[in-house]
């Protein structure tokens, strides 16, 4: 991706897991926060602007593979860079 594709609004939609057709490396080098309703969160894994939802880490609980276990939650999410504050 060339610097004139890389916009001052992070995506729509963007997940930390590299096996997620919504990784982007680039984008989270650029260190993005995220405000779910009002709240800034720092455990999102993934979440969806258009719809209205983010996945976020259950800090006790590991799936099978010893992975982290997310839950879904809706509400206003609001991506932002954080060196753009």
């Amino acid at each position: 991706m060339s610097d004139d594709q890389i916009s001052d609004v992070p995506p729509n939609h963007l997940s930390i897991d590299p096996r997620s057709e919504f990784y982007n490396e680039e984008v989270l080098l650029r260190d993005v926060g995220i405000r779910f309703n009002g709240v800034e969160k720092t455990n999102v894994h993934e979440y969806d602007v258009t719809e209205g939802w983010v996945r976020v880490e259950v800090p006790t609980a590991k799936d099978r593979r010893g992975n982290p276990m997310v839950v879904k939650l809706k509400g206003t999410v609001e991506p932002y860079f954080r060196g753009d504050e």
